[in-house]
């Protein structure tokens, strides 16, 4: 790597988290422990009890075992052999990490448990789960998979039994967010949920997700990287105080008072036996079947609860953001485009030498969002792509892999950050000299079909799947498309992906106003380059059109006009780029200064 003017990144490392010389002896140390066990097999799945995308150290069961360090996956470790079930993002990825002698890569489409599960259990054997860290609805289609194959057994952990240098679980500081900044008291959500289990009718809900849980009560941790979460679990009782479950050490004076009169707070080892109390006492209680762990409505039932199984009543306000939180999102974007255009015009000055590398590139652009005092962490770890690693959707640099940028090359990067005042995600193919007629013009389609989502119009009721073809359309045209969602949910000063909405042919509940998602089509050539471009939009009530819905973009920073051929865009699309840097030019330009401001008037400048 150069030498770089930049300091070292604080929030992105890039060394080489885990080593495939380790999955050999770990797979033998596991089953050890499953024969002993008396099981044929294994699952071993990369989420935790609360689903996020990010996991602790202490919860990387997946990584420690197989080497992958990939946002999903599974795996299933049986006697003799064993696999790793990874979806598009990852078919490159998962093989360089873990050890392909050990272990089979299996490519299988996003949601829902691979019938080939059933390869690596015996007829008539016994396949191991945690219960918490799988849903009742990943138990219910496991045991579907493997009807009339295996018997499938809830067990505790046996990865935890082989890992003797486990980390401690993670206890970091909370905050509580001002009214300013969550535009709704914790008591007045706490009062609608209320109200929905009334309706329902339901006693209880159980909350698990650390998203949900953090929205309700307005407060903020760092359990994970990258992410503003506190994780537990909640109990909401259909009146009177919910009940918070914490990590004992993270339980003090000071938070013991800062939810004085909005919740309770109980030890995390004691939520087994306040649901067991729930099912003694017969009460109904929803638990979601998608996000809660299978131990949750297993204790209910065994005690003799009705268990609702009903979505997160938290997810639907959460992701109607209120006007604070669109405030927030607003001002986020404002200082991430003072970032970005810093970074730009340094890349556009330095890009044409040859001389810079992919780590040097994510160390240039944590050090220009870094400039702001406000920014506290990265989103997600940057997707620094140069040139054929631009083809891996979901790349990570590291010391190893770390890739010169030729000039000449395409330059995907994709970031985001978190600010006080809200979370950022964007995607940028840059432009390093020259491109082929080629890239022009499937960088134009990926374009056109960005633009084709940030004008739909469309009526209530309308769902992400139903939009989704809009961006794909242009490179259909070509037989050509992308293997990934065209957009997903993004939180304010919470998780950069968030459900329940997005735009995929997953996402089947309709759009609603203060829904904040991301727009990012793309095209990917294995082996040579990689395109995707990537606003944030807010979706909300269509000016003069009653009864329907459209965008507005919160993201403002440029898209490169070199590489577009502008034979390909229509006059109306053309208008909407320009009238789009026309924007990002009055927003952001009177914040620079000299050199990038000079950069940003030329960059914004019509076509």
């Amino acid at each position: 790597m150069t030498s770089s003017p930049f300091p070292p990144t604080r929030f992105q490392s890039f060394d080489e988290k885990t080593d495939p010389g380790q999955v050999a002896p770990r797979l033998a140390a596991l089953r050890v422990a499953m024969k002993q066990a008396g099981f044929d097999a294994f699952l071993i799945p990369r989420a935790d009890a609360h689903r996020g995308e990010s996991v602790p150290a202490s919860e990387a069961r997946l990584a420690y075992v197989t080497g992958f360090t990939g946002s999903a996956g599974l795996a299933v470790i049986g006697s003799e052999k064993a696999g790793l079930f990874v979806d598009s993002r990852y078919t490159l990825q998962a093989p360089a990490q873990t050890d392909t002698g050990k272990i089979d890569v299996h490519e299988v489409n996003q949601g829902g448990i691979s019938p080939d599960v059933k390869l690596y259990v015996p007829k008539g054997g016994r396949l191991a789960y945690d219960p918490w860290l799988h849903t009742p609805g990943e138990v219910r289609d496991l045991a579907e998979k493997l009807a009339g194959h295996a018997e499938i057994v809830p067990h505790a952990n046996l990865v935890d039994a082989i890992w003797s240098d486990r980390p401690a679980p993670p206890v970091s500081p909370i905050e509580f967010l001002g009214h300013n900044r969550a535009g709704r008291t914790a008591a007045d959500k706490i009062a609608y949920l209320h109200d929905v289990l009334a309706a329902e009718p339901a006693d209880a809900a159980v909350l698990t997700l650390p998203e949900s849980i953090c929205w309700l009560f307005n407060m903020r941790g760092r359990d994970v990287p990258n992410t503003p979460f506190v994780l537990g679990f909640a109990i909401v009782p259909e009146s009177g105080l919910p009940t918070l479950y914490l990590d004992e050490a993270k339980i003090t004076p000071d938070l013991t008072r800062a939810l004085d009169g909005i919740a309770t707070i109980a030890p995390s080892a004691t939520l087994a036996e306040a649901l067991e109390k729930l099912g003694s006492d017969k009460r109904a209680v929803i638990v979601d079947p998608q996000s809660a762990p299978a131990a949750v409505a297993d204790i209910l039932r065994q005690a003799g609860a009705e268990v609702v199984e009903k979505r997160d009543p938290v997810l639907g306000p959460k992701s109607r953001k209120n006007d604070a939180e669109l405030a927030g999102m607003r001002e986020a974007h404002r200082l991430d485009g003072v970032a970005l255009a810093k970074f730009l015009c340094w890349f556009d000055a330095e890009a044409p030498k040859g001389e810079l590398t992919e780590i040097g590139i994510v160390t240039a652009l944590e050090a220009c969002r870094r400039e702001e005092e406000t920014c506290i962490d990265a989103s997600f770890d940057t997707i620094s792509g140069a040139g054929p690693n631009g083809a891996i959707v979901h790349y990570r640099v590291t010391d190893k892999t770390d890739r010169r940028l030729n000039a000449g090359e395409l330059m995907l990067v994709d970031s985001g950050a978190q600010y006080l005042s809200g979370t950022t995600d964007i995607t940028r193919t840059l432009y390093t000299g020259s491109a082929t007629p080629e890239q022009k013009d499937r960088y134009t389609r990926v374009l056109k079909g960005m633009i084709a989502i940030s004008t739909a119009r469309f009526p209530r009721g309308t769902t992400g799947a139903q939009i989704d073809v809009l961006a794909r359309q242009y490179l259909w045209q070509k037989g050509i498309t992308y293997n990934h969602g065209t957009g997903h949910g993004v939180g304010a000063f919470l998780g950069v992906h968030e459900g329940p909405v997005g735009i995929a042919p997953r996402y089947t509940l309709p759009l609603e106003a203060g829904n904040i998602l991301s727009n990012e089509p793309g095209y990917y050539k294995t082996g040579e380059y990689g395109i995707r471009i990537e606003n944030l939009l807010v979706v909300r009530d269509a000016e003069d059109f009653p009864g329907y819905l459209d965008f507005e973009t919160l993201t403002l920073a440029p898209i490169d006009t070199r590489l577009i051929e502008p034979g390909l865009l229509t006059a109306d699309e053309r208008d909407w780029l320009n009238d789009f840097h026309a924007r990002v030019w009055t927003e952001i330009g009177p914040l620079l200064q000299s050199k990038a401001k000079d950069w940003l008037k030329h960059a914004t400048a019509a076509i």
